[in-house]
């Protein structure tokens, strides 16, 4: 079996670094519905390429030139269902807040997403590769974005300069995290508006102060 993945990984490199035919981007969406459904009903631990190529009626060399694995997939299909999450200036940090916890919200009601990320998180503290794509492909961007908002506010006068800004924004992904695996739900808008309202407002109002590491180191 290893010297089946050593071999694909090869070829699937040689093809990518040498420039081959194009990819059919056309089985791109059934790999990566297949890596979801997959994780929902089965959860990551067991989830293995093998299985998400025969789901997808697809070969194993078909995801290997792709993805790097079953990791970088899953994340990738989880990025694409989430869609973009931008950084909002509406002159007013609250209100940026708000729109980033609206962006988050949108998506809630999509089919496996409950059981998908619960998949997703619980996997993360025992499989470093994938705690470092997730951190890599879908933690650290939506950190970038909430350091925008926060220094835009800083620019403009509304707040003084956020110590440790990179501990305060990541109050809220951690929080998640924790909803997620404690609670095993979901956060709804009502869970957002609660920390930005009684916890990260009155943090950066106050001066801003030191916390805790980020979530996933």
């Amino acid at each position: 079996m290893a010297s089946d993945t050593t071999a694909i990984n090869e070829a699937s490199s040689s093809e990518r670094n040498l420039g081959g035919r194009p990819l059919d981007a056309s089985r791109d969406d059934a790999l990566r519905e297949a890596a979801l459904t997959l994780l929902a009903e089965i959860g990551y631990d067991r989830l293995t390429v093998d299985k998400i190529a025969a789901c997808a009626g697809a070969g194993k060399a078909t995801i290997y030139r792709r993805w790097s694995g079953k990791a970088e997939l899953v994340v990738d299909a989880l990025m694409c269902q989430k869609g973009d999450f931008s950084a909002p200036d509406s002159g007013n940090l609250r209100d940026d807040l708000t729109a980033l916890a609206h962006q988050a919200d949108a998506h809630k009601d999509q089919p496996l997403d409950t059981e998908v990320m619960i998949g997703l998180v619980t996997a993360l503290p025992h499989d470093p590769e994938l705690r470092d794509v997730f951190q890599e492909r879908l933690i650290n961007p939506h950190l970038e974005t909430l350091k925008v908002v926060f220094e835009r506010a800083v620019a403009r006068g509304e707040i003084a300069p956020v110590q440790n800004l990179d501990a305060v924004v990541s109050i809220l992904p951690a929080l998640v995290m924790h909803r997620f695996i404690v609670v095993g739900t979901p956060p709804d808008e009502q869970f957002f508006l609660s920390i930005i309202d009684d916890v990260i407002l009155p943090l950066v109002q106050a001066g801003g102060g030191a916390v805790g590491p980020s979530p996933l180191q």
